[in-house]
């Protein structure tokens, strides 16, 4: 089947109709958000591709009672489309759910009602097709050739412009590398699915103080049987179990004001940025916290404070992670403040260390078309574009890849629809989103700076107490 491409069944038939306007590689929420944008666009003719038989987000994470950190208008479609039909309300609509939404008077969802929306949206697109997944991606007489297999064989398309949605990776620590393969060793984006290897375990270890980490950590505290000797430890690096930074004005840094800002900066200054705003986009919701601490309280009625079969460590890095006697675990750790080293004994780990935008083996054959930086990321234009060499004229986009090159709003699920919104302006040539000028009260940069070697303004000099 490899040596010869078979038909499959499929509305376009290349030889006829000719390129596609878009082609998209992976189907998450933010290539489901262009899919819902361009169905509005009849004269577009696209086509978007998932390997994976069914839509689902994050599954191992859709944990009960999980809820996002994100209100319902960060849906698909509304911050860009609001009277779209792939909207959230009309989901609920769809569903006769809007009496009990209105009722519940929450502005954040459950993480299974956004998973089970997007299998919505999904499944009524006819341009979204799963199970087929695009294995190689080129550039021949003026479009991108992709090879498609499906469960009918191979085929190959060409299209105009292709955008890349193939999401990220679970970062796994090299400190864990010889324990790989483990079944009692997984990351929090396999939990629910492996979340029975722990059954007997009678010292769990979380590590990562992340969203995910927080939801393992307390849906292990609520299952887990106490007063039985079974222990439950959380370790994170971070110094602190700091709450995610979600004041008004703090959440402007997901508005596309701030993306601008911050495509603007020199590289260098990026990714400084980049690691020193994790509190922006990597820490757990205050809300996660408080349950925990809640709970813990309720835990330890009649108890000392502190009480052995819970142990919280914040400021402490796993730096190797080896098999113990007896079929155990033993996680050698650093105390990052102090210094102090300690040998953890453990049988089960879940690792809640995050995920990586990840380099789509599909578009090696394009490799050496694209303009790496000097890490070998993608360089990004401010509508999402890839630089290219000039031979390869059409328009490679990418989502959710371009932290370093957009900041933290990149991973958000609220400038979801802008950014496909900014993607379908730029790939049609025209404005078929009007997109606002201006969305946060927040000036990030002055509004003009001296010239180099130039003299600050005076007042720029005054003590802080005349500024106030």
């Amino acid at each position: 089947m490899d040596d010869q491409l078979a038909v499959l069944e499929t509305p376009f038939d290349v030889a006829a109709d000719g390129p596609l306007d878009v082609l998209g590689v992976g189907i998450g929420p933010f290539n489901l958000s262009l899919a819902a944008l361009v169905d509005r666009q009849p004269r577009l003719r696209a086509l978007f591709c998932d390997r994976r038989p069914e839509f689902r987000w994050h599954p191992g994470m859709l944990v009960d009672g999980a809820r996002m950190q994100v209100p319902f208008l960060a849906d698909l479609v509304s911050l860009v489309d609001p009277t779209n039909p792939w909207s959230f309300l009309n989901y609920l609509r769809a569903h006769d759910r809007l009496f009990p939404f209105y009722f519940a008077e929450r502005f954040q969802l459950p993480r299974r009602e956004y998973d089970h929306y997007c299998r919505w949206v999904a499944e009524g697109l006819a341009d979204c097709r799963f199970g087929t997944e695009v294995t190689a991606v080129g550039w021949a007489d003026g479009a991108f050739t992709a090879t498609l297999r499906g469960p009918a064989g191979q085929q190959r398309v060409r299209a105009r412009n292709l955008v890349l949605g193939v999401g990220t990776e679970p970062v796994r620590p090299s400190a864990f590398a010889a324990l790989s393969g483990r079944p009692t060793v997984f990351h929090s984006g396999e939990y629910l699915q492996r979340r029975a290897a722990l059954t007997g375990a009678r010292d769990i270890t979380v590590v990562g103080s992340g969203q995910s980490g927080a939801e393992v950590f307390l849906d292990l505290l609520r299952t887990l049987p106490t007063g039985d000797g079974t222990r439950l430890r959380w370790l994170t690096r971070s110094r602190a179990l700091a709450p995610m930074e979600y004041s008004k004005l703090g959440l402007e840094h997901f508005t596309p004001d701030y993306t601008r800002y911050f495509h603007g900066l020199p590289a260098p200054v990026r990714d400084r940025l980049v690691a020193e705003q994790w509190q922006l986009h990597k820490a757990a919701s205050a809300e996660t916290l408080a349950e925990i601490h809640d709970l813990l309280y309720e835990r330890t009625i009649g108890r000392p404070i502190g009480a052995p079969d819970v142990e919280i460590v914040p400021g402490t890095e796993v730096t190797e992670a080896l098999p113990g006697p007896c079929g155990g675990l033993e996680l050698r750790c650093l105390h990052r403040d102090s210094g102090l080293r300690r040998v953890v004994r453990t049988d089960a780990v879940v690792l809640a260390t995050g995920y990586r935008a990840g380099r789509p083996a599909a578009v090696e054959p394009l490799a050496e078309l694209i303009d790496w930086d000097e890490q070998g990321r993608f360089r990004v234009d401010l509508d999402h574009r890839v630089a290219t060499a000039a031979e390869l004229t059409g328009g490679l986009y990418v989502q959710n890849a371009e932290l370093h090159t957009h900041g933290v709003g990149t991973p958000d699920l609220g400038l979801g629809a802008h950014r496909a919104a900014v993607i379908l302006n730029a790939l049609t040539g025209r404005t078929v989103h009007r997109l606002p000028a201006r969305t946060a009260w927040t000036s990030f940069a002055p509004a003009a700076l001296p010239a180099q070697g130039a003299a600050f303004p005076e007042e720029w000099n005054s003590a802080p107490s005349a500024r106030r």
